[in-house]
């Protein structure tokens, strides 16, 4: 691969913006998702949320049943699913060219 071609920013690394119900637990964006992942496991170990028998399982708080839209315990890879939708592209030029 030539010098010339830098490798590309993974759409993990561009910064998006939260939804306020998730700015309550990952503070206001924007943030790259990766960023927003990290700070909402450190929020789920601080508060313990984590279910002690089976790892998988998210038990929501308050906060967090905002944003999962239930305070149902989630399998930690469909609570992802959820947090996606609180998530939006934060740049005028993604917004112009959905449009």
């Amino acid at each position: 691969m030539p010098k010339e071609q830098e490798k590309k920013t993974s759409a993990f690394m561009k910064p998006v913006q939260v939804s306020a119900a998730l700015a309550e637990i990952v503070g206001a964006g924007p943030m790259p998702r990766t960023e927003v992942t990290k700070k909402l496991w450190d929020y789920i170990k601080k508060h313990k949320l984590q279910d002690a028998k089976t790892k998988r399982n998210i038990n929501p708080d308050a906060k967090l049943s905002k944003v999962l839209g239930s305070a149902e315990p989630i399998d930690m890879f469909k609570m992802t699913g959820k947090v996606a939708s609180h998530l939006s592209a934060d740049t005028a030029k993604a917004s112009a060219s959905a449009h």
